[in-house]
């Protein structure tokens, strides 16, 4: 557990660079947005407000992960991560609405734009920022299994698809004098983020709900187990979850009945181990029944039925 907290804990610079890429593109994308009166340039600075927001969650986030273990959360604070996707995705809705606002005032009242080129060039900088960043993140957290980081990388990555759209869409009204085009452009912005908001929420709320491991690390598990069956061992009862960058695993297995408790530990033990090493950071817990026992076969639900004269505790 103290390597867990030590890894969780060396993902909080990320976050930093995250926060730093932030306030840089910040500034960029407000001075774009000054030069320029472009609304769709405007709607671009907003979202780099949101990634700031979105920054600062995750470092508070992975600070709270990194803690140890206790008494009242014996399974640690994993699921802090959760929480900052989540936050991030409601941020990520809120600018969507505040983008959608200020390109229908726009179009109903048009108004040309200024020192374009400037302006671009500008903002250009700060998407490379942004790329930049996404792509360090994404990096971390798939190697890792840090959905915080995760979450950031993707929003910063629609972030630079979304200023790709808004300098060519400003381009466009630059080259045309179709001043609509700013904020119809804005608009799509706006519903791009609002997709990228609510596939984050809906992530997250997997990841607090206890839903399984992806369908390729399930596919591991039972290639693993397939070797032990061909040994004549049997397995049921699987279940599996992602607490943030931890995975839990909880399997029954069975073995001959005739077998002394040391043989069927030690084979626990190695099956406990392999899991761990296909599955890094997973907490692996096994169950020894018997072969031969019918009643083994009772508790393959979540539930175990309880005995039909049995007494409340």
């Amino acid at each position: 557990m103290e390597r867990l907290a030590m890894h969780a804990t060396s993902l909080t610079r990320y976050a930093w660079l995250s926060i730093a890429a932030a306030l840089a593109t910040i500034v960029l994308k407000g001075v774009a947005w000054w030069l320029t009166g472009s609304v769709g340039l405007l709607s671009d600075a907003i979202e780099s407000f949101v990634n700031l927001a979105g920054a600062l969650m995750a470092l508070g986030m992975l600070t709270l992960a990194a803690l140890p273990a206790d008494t009242e959360h014996a399974y640690g604070y994993g699921k802090a991560e959760y929480f900052s996707s989540a936050f991030e995705g409601f941020l990520i809705l809120l600018a969507a609405l505040s983008i959608g606002y200020a390109s229908i005032v726009r179009m109903l009242d048009p108004q040309p734009l200024e020192a374009v080129e400037v302006g671009l060039l500008v903002s250009m900088a700060a998407s490379i920022i942004n790329f930049a960043t996404a792509r360090t993140l994404m990096k971390v957290g798939r190697e890792h299994d840090s959905i915080t980081l995760e979450a950031d990388a993707q929003h910063l990555m629609t972030d630079v698809w979304t200023s790709a759209g808004v300098i060519v869409g400003v381009a466009l009204v630059w080259a045309t004098g179709w001043l609509w085009l700013d904020p119809a452009i804005a608009l799509l912005v706006a519903v791009n983020i609002l997709w990228t908001g609510w596939h984050l929420m809906r992530r997250s709320a997997a990841g607090l709900m206890d839903a399984s491991l992806p369908a390729d690390k399930l596919a591991q598990l039972e290639t693993l187990l397939a070797v032990y069956r061909q040994q004549g061992l049997a397995f049921h009862a699987l279940r599996t979850r992602q607490a943030g960058s931890r995975t839990f695993v909880i399997v029954h297995v069975l073995v001959p009945g005739y077998w002394t408790v040391q043989q069927g530990h030690d084979w626990a033990e190695r099956i406990e181990e392999e899991i761990r090493h296909c599955l890094p950071n997973a907490h692996v817990t096994t169950h020894l029944e018997p072969l031969e026992d019918p009643v083994s076969l009772i508790d393959q639900d979540l539930d175990r039925p309880l005995p039909g004269n049995s007494d409340s505790c």
